[in-house]
């Protein structure tokens, strides 16, 4: 189990990437034409969605790379290197590919008729809880090898899947009031603290890897 000021940058660091920001403009379009009980219940399916992947992330996100035969520090880097790629998008104020591509947007659209499907794909998955996020609650989760330590990750997914929530439900009055300008601006700077996150992960897997990198060592 780690210390309060370790969650607390572990919430920080799984919001920015397990952030609803991205969807708040597919969001608003694929759900114009519905009335506001259907805007909320899309809300909320997609946030519960969202909280389901966190945690089958967290609990069972070790045993799919034991499975594969992955070790963790390999998982870092690789993890690094694909939030490093979504973080250059972000700051260039482009929706990552590795969350929703033009085609599965499009195909979205068609199905927009139906809230439960928007609201777990492409909304929870892949822009909310996409391949970056789980990556990121992958690793955190392997932090500690306490099980309290992975209730209180459950705890973290659950407080922000209650944010995604809230987020998605107020998304026409957030897009209203901030514009594409202003959500771009969030966008940057939640990839500006991804990329940083991004490097700390590659480096953390590489010293694992290659202990000799470390200064340590010489």
């Amino acid at each position: 189990m780690l210390d309060i000021n370790s969650y607390l940058q572990i919430t920080i660091g799984i919001m920015t990437i397990f952030s609803p920001f991205a969807a708040i403009p597919i969001f608003v379009n694929l759900t114009s034409s519905h009335s506001l009980r259907e805007k909320n219940e899309t809300a909320k399916t997609a946030a519960i969605a969202a909280c389901v992947a966190g945690i089958i992330s967290v609990f069972i996100g070790k045993n799919i790379l034991v499975f594969f035969g992955i070790s963790i520090s390999s998982f870092k880097i690789a993890g690094g290197i694909l939030l490093l790629l979504m973080a250059i998008n972000m700051l260039n104020a482009k929706v990552p590919k590795a969350k929703s591509t033009k085609s599965e947007l499009k195909e979205a659209k068609k199905k927009s008729v139906n809230i439960k499907e928007i609201a777990v794909v492409p909304l929870a998955i892949p822009l909310i809880a996409g391949p970056g996020a789980i990556s990121t609650i992958i690793i955190y989760s392997e932090q500690s090898s306490s099980f309290s330590h992975l209730i209180i990750m459950g705890f973290i997914i659950m407080g922000l899947s209650v944010y995604i929530f809230f987020t998605l439900k107020m998304a026409t009055f957030i897009s209203k009031k901030l514009g594409i300008t202003g959500i771009n601006i969030i966008s940057r700077v939640m990839g500006l603290i991804l990329a940083s996150i991004s490097i700390e992960f590659i480096t953390s897997g590489l010293l694992e890897v290659f202990p000799v990198l470390s200064i340590k060592a010489f």
